[in-house]
């Protein structure tokens, strides 16, 4: 399959013997925010490649400039705390963390809020040299919502997750 069915993905079958599903984020324009749009297309390619025997493992990337710049403020900007609650605002985001078959980001340039909590979904993270991993939520106001407080603990420690969510930092690969 080519990525002609998705407007946010590149989805294909790579490798030697075509059994790595590659889905690259593509929404450059918008640093791969993670648009309702686009996270459903997510969990549709995922769902193909997980049912697909000849698929061994999922590899999920972004551009060299953005694996994925976070969740998309603009479309999450105008929601009640009651409309996101209410509407599973955040529903689905975990499909990542359930596939059965294993998964792995290739981060290079910014995988910031969302983008951060989507490669830590992955069973492994490779990052290039160019890797920025935060969680800047708290200079919105607010705090990673799928997730990431408790994998970014898992991952780097509670000492360096607390001032990462507190402050806005990044770290890089």
């Amino acid at each position: 399959r080519t990525g002609a069915a998705f407007q946010y993905l590149l989805v294909q079958k790579t490798g030697a013997q075509k059994n790595v599903g590659l889905i690259q984020l593509n929404r450059p324009q918008a640093l791969n925010a993670l648009c309702e749009g686009l996270m459903a297309e997510l969990r549709r390619a995922l769902e193909t490649m997980e049912s697909d025997p000849e698929v061994g493992a999922i590899v999920l990337t972004g551009s060299q400039k953005a694996f994925a710049a976070g969740a998309d403020i603009k479309e999450m900007q105008n929601k009640t705390f009651q409309e996101c609650y209410s509407g599973g605002f955040l529903s689905g985001w975990d499909k990542l963390s359930v596939v059965r078959k294993p998964v792995i980001a290739a981060v290079n340039g910014y995988a910031l809020g969302g983008g951060c909590e989507l490669a830590m979904m992955c069973d492994i993270i490779y990052a290039g040299e160019k890797a920025q991993f935060g969680q800047p939520e708290i200079l919105l106001g607010t705090i990673p919502g799928a997730g990431g407080t408790q994998r970014l603990t898992r991952a780097v420690g509670k000492s360096l997750a607390m001032e990462m969510v507190l402050t806005g930092d990044r770290i890089s690969a």
